[in-house]
């Protein structure tokens, strides 16, 4: 029986190539990101310093205060509708009680 060619024997042609690619050079890109990702560190840590660790923004924090800020908005506009409601009925009561000339 034959035996099968290893992966690396399979696909010889007897050229041989370089795998190594351009060497990385530090553009404009790299500098912003890593300007960008030290700022960031320097807030955070600012941040932690000043109010604490307890009291840290997080996105859990962030969520949460959307919905209440959310259920304040809907409290907010249901009690503006009832006050509207309030109002359309009073002008119809009075409307009715005008006599009719």
């Amino acid at each position: 029986m034959a035996r099968l060619p290893e992966p690396s024997e399979r696909y010889s042609c007897g050229v041989t190539m370089s795998t190594a690619g351009p060497k990385p050079t530090i553009g404009l890109t790299t500098i912003s990101r890593t300007v960008a990702s030290l700022a960031v560190g320097v807030v955070h840590t600012l941040e932690r310093a000043v109010v604490g660790d307890g009291r840290v923004r997080t996105a859990r924090g962030n969520a949460w205060e959307a919905v209440c800020a959310d259920r304040a908005r809907a409290d907010q506009r249901a009690e503006l509708d009832r006050l509207v409601a309030e109002l359309a009925a009073a002008r119809a009561a009075a409307r009715d009680r005008q006599p009719v000339a």
